[in-house]
């Protein structure tokens, strides 16, 4: 079930704020859209001056039918299970099975040295290493830091531990930043680019999957209400993830609109009579 709520602010963003902190949603929650009722007006020295008002459409759950009370059947009593007394291991099966997993232990990490492929200390790799090494101490942060190559030349990092949500950031803002660095340090100074991507925890693949849900789910509202859904404001790589979620996506068309930082991604109903419903979908990217 479809619920709304309207509410004022001196701007859009204030008045979204407001609706959301009275239902308890946060901006990246995927449970509610919302629409501009009325742009704020400034006025003539604050004569006319109105406030903006959006529009928050959230759902909710059905009420479900109560259920009719089951009489409860009388237990019935039921003689105890009796427990058996399980043999004790002596003291040297119990030794014997310590060494036993000291020595598996051993074999495996014997193993994984000799397998570990050894790194020169000038190559890319452990310049990588060595600069977030240095970045997360500064930070305060503790975590693996797990390099591969990529099948396009590139490099993947990784990085595990905890406190990988001081690294992620609002959005992934701080993972950006932080990939953003390392290509820049990598690559200064040579004349081939070399394109390093740097993840936590697959924040970024989890991310895109949130993202593309989010797009089918905008998808589906706006053919049922047949009118355009306007997402949050994302970054050129969210909103591209969009427009290639819904870009064979029947009944749908995609654009983008607005400024940076505060671009966002329409999705707007398109009639199945209509001629541009056999163009591409998604028409605009940036």
């Amino acid at each position: 079930m479809i619920k709304t709520l309207d509410k004022s602010g001196k701007t859009i963003d204030l008045a979204l704020e407001e609706a959301l902190r009275e239902l308890g949603l946060s901006k990246d929650d995927l449970s509610y859209h919302y629409e501009v009722v009325q742009q704020a007006k400034a006025g003539f020295l604050g004569i006319g001056a109105q406030n903006a008002i959006v529009r928050v459409s959230y759902e909710v759950p059905d009420p479900k039918p109560e259920p009719k009370p089951v009489p409860k059947a009388e237990p019935k009593s039921e003689p105890k299970p009796v427990a058996k007394a399980e043999p004790k291991a002596s003291k040297a099966e119990a030794q014997a099975e310590r060494v036993k997993a000291a020595e598996s232990a051993a074999k495996t990490s014997a193993s994984t040295v000799e397998t570990s492929p050894v790194i020169d200390e000038n190559d890319d790799y452990a310049t990588i290493r060595k600069f977030l090494t240095g970045l997360l101490d500064r930070m305060g942060v503790k975590a693996d830091i797990e390099i591969s190559p990529r099948e396009n030349g590139g490099i993947n990092v990784n990085l595990s531990g905890n406190g990988m949500g001081a690294i992620i950031g609002r959005r992934g803002e701080t993972l950006d930043a932080i990939q953003h660095l390392t290509n820049y340090v990598v690559n200064r100074g040579s004349d081939k680019r070399m394109h390093i991507s740097v993840d936590a925890e697959s924040y970024r693949a989890k991310r895109e999957e949130s993202l593309t849900k989010l797009a089918e789910k905008m998808a589906e509202k706006a053919i049922k209400y047949k009118r355009s859904m306007a997402l949050e404001p994302m970054n050129s790589y969210e909103r591209h993830v969009i427009h290639t979620a819904l870009q064979n996506y029947e009944g749908v068309t995609t654009n983008s609109t607005g400024v940076e930082p505060n671009r966002r991604v329409v999705v707007s109903y398109v009639r199945p009579e209509t001629p541009a419903s056999n163009k591409p979908q998604s028409r605009e990217w940036a």
